[in-house]
């Protein structure tokens, strides 16, 4: 399960709307690829359907999909969202990283 916080799900609403999304009836698609300075990096982006192998979840009232293989390194992770001084942006708190870069967008396992 991907937990959703408070301040990610206002923010996803906006963001959700803003792109011609309904959050009460689209997702967000959360995925994890090769890359990053860490060598995994997540993937975020809306989605208005799912695919056959998609786990969905439900959590604060933000519908989530996530792909098979990359639900094995997201199990348990939140979804937060920072506005501080050291940037702006979507931050994942995944218990199954060992170790993550300095921006906080890729990590390993």
């Amino acid at each position: 399960m991907i937990k959703v916080s408070e301040i990610a799900k206002k923010k996803v609403i906006e963001l959700m709307s803003e792109e011609g999304f309904d959050y009460s009836t689209d997702y967000v698609r959360v995925g994890v690829k090769s890359g990053g300075c860490s060598g995994l990096s997540y993937d975020l982006k809306f989605d208005k359907s799912q695919i056959e192998d998609d786990k969905v979840f439900e959590d604060n009232g933000v519908k989530i999909i996530v792909d098979k293989k990359s639900f094995l390194y997201l199990v348990g992770t939140t979804l937060e969202y920072s506005g501080g001084l050291n940037g702006t942006g979507f931050v994942f708190n995944n218990p199954n990283a060992n170790r993550t870069c300095g921006c906080g967008e890729s990590f390993s396992l």
